[in-house]
């Protein structure tokens, strides 16, 4: 197709004026966010598959074969048995909404055991498929409270939720003690580790959290967050492959006799850009990181205790809870001078991420303007 180009330059500079008002991961102004600027070579391939829908793989086998490396690469980092099995989905939202559908299928159960923190997807979930949420307490750590598991657990539960890398704090929850009472109990026991999956497997002497753990059910996992790539896309592990039929349709108009999993028409821009990424950076890569980030994180910590600031608690993942008394006045006031943290007045505090574009120099210029914002406030 050939363009006109007065056309063109004309919808190109539209293009422009709307990205210009946005604020960039690569100014490193974006301190609250849990995505981040993607890896060079994730553009480069995202673009060579726009036209790629790999909701009708027959069409597309190279790009299909691509896509089951990636999963192979990623289920290596769970522990994952050879029963298992992997889909590629938007992200968090639609990996923790594929675990209940099946939950709910197999069990018939109606309610959800989750932990305060869960992620507000879990909302969505209670409005389309009918489930009652049963929120459990958060011990001072602000993790579920172990001890007050058992009280929830009846004959209408469909699952529990453990979350590895909590969204507020990125705290991990007893997930192996999770585990030993689902087993007991029988329950189907999903792990939201959309944030923490790219973080916790590089960490020296980490918890257990995965398919290590004999009563973990499925996992979620996000590549556009700590997994340094494209936005959107998430992997979806299931511990028995036989469970996808559960919720499998027939699927006439396309290559496949049966799709499962809630996209029939899915893009492979991000699964190039996720492969690519993971072609480049391998496991060593990532633990690198991994490492450079936790020592960011270190170090960001130094520094706000040194302005007289206070955590919400130690950080666990490369998460900073900032312990504030009036969060919003400060959040509105670093807005004004152009930084973006996130917001968590339930909690008291903002939030840091420190994702790859966050470095100690970003670090260097944003304490004295949080300095000074909380200054005015009264904060310190």
């Amino acid at each position: 197709m050939i363009l006109d180009k007065d056309k063109t330059s004309k919808i190109l500079k539209q293009l422009e004026e709307h990205k210009n008002r946005d604020y960039t991961f690569s100014s490193g102004r974006i301190l609250g966010s849990m995505c981040t600027e993607p890896h060079p070579i994730a553009r480069e391939a995202y673009l060579k598959f726009l036209d790629v829908n790999l909701g009708d793989p027959g069409l597309f086998p190279g790009s299909k074969e691509m896509e089951t490396k990636l999963i192979e690469f990623t289920s290596k980092l769970f522990h994952t048995p050879k029963t298992a099995s992997g889909i590629s989905v938007s992200g968090g939202t639609e990996g923790n909404i594929t675990a209940v559908w099946i939950a709910k299928q197999i069990t018939g159960g109606k309610e959800l055991i989750i932990p305060k923190h869960a992620h507000f997807s879990f909302q969505k979930i209670a409005s389309l498929m009918d489930i009652k949420l049963v929120p459990v307490d958060l011990t001072s750590e602000y993790t579920i409270d172990i001890n007050s598991i058992r009280k929830y657990i009846n004959s209408n539960t469909a699952a529990i939720v453990g979350v590895a890398g909590s969204t507020d704090l990125g705290v991990i929850d007893p997930i192996s003690e999770l585990s030993e009472i689902c087993l007991e109990e029988q329950i189907f026991l999903h792990i939201d580790a959309a944030f923490g999956g790219f973080v916790i497997p590089f960490l020296e002497n980490h918890p257990s959290f995965d398919f290590s753990l004999s009563g973990v059910s499925s996992l979620s996992v996000d590549f556009h967050k700590m997994g340094y790539s494209a936005i959107p896309l998430g992997i979806f592990f299931i511990r028995d492959k036989k469970w996808l039929d559960e919720i499998s349709v027939e699927s006439t108009c396309i290559s496949i006799k049966r799709q499962s999993g809630l996209l029939g028409t899915r893009s492979a821009g991000p699964i190039a850009a996720a492969y690519a990424v993971t072609q480049y950076l391998g496991y060593k890569g990532y633990k690198k990181v991994v490492e450079q980030c936790m020592e960011t994180t270190r170090y960001a910590e130094e520094k706000i205790n040194s302005i007289g600031l206070s955590l919400i608690r130690e950080p666990v993942l490369n998460i900073l809870g900032v312990k504030l008394r009036k969060p919003s006045k400060v959040i509105e006031l670093l807005s004004k001078k152009g930084w973006k943290v996130g917001d968590m007045k339930h909690l008291s505090g903002i939030r840091i991420v420190v994702m790859p574009h966050v470095t100690k120099k970003v670090i260097d210029e944003f304490i004295p303007v949080l300095e000074e914002v909380c200054l005015e406030v009264e904060e310190i």
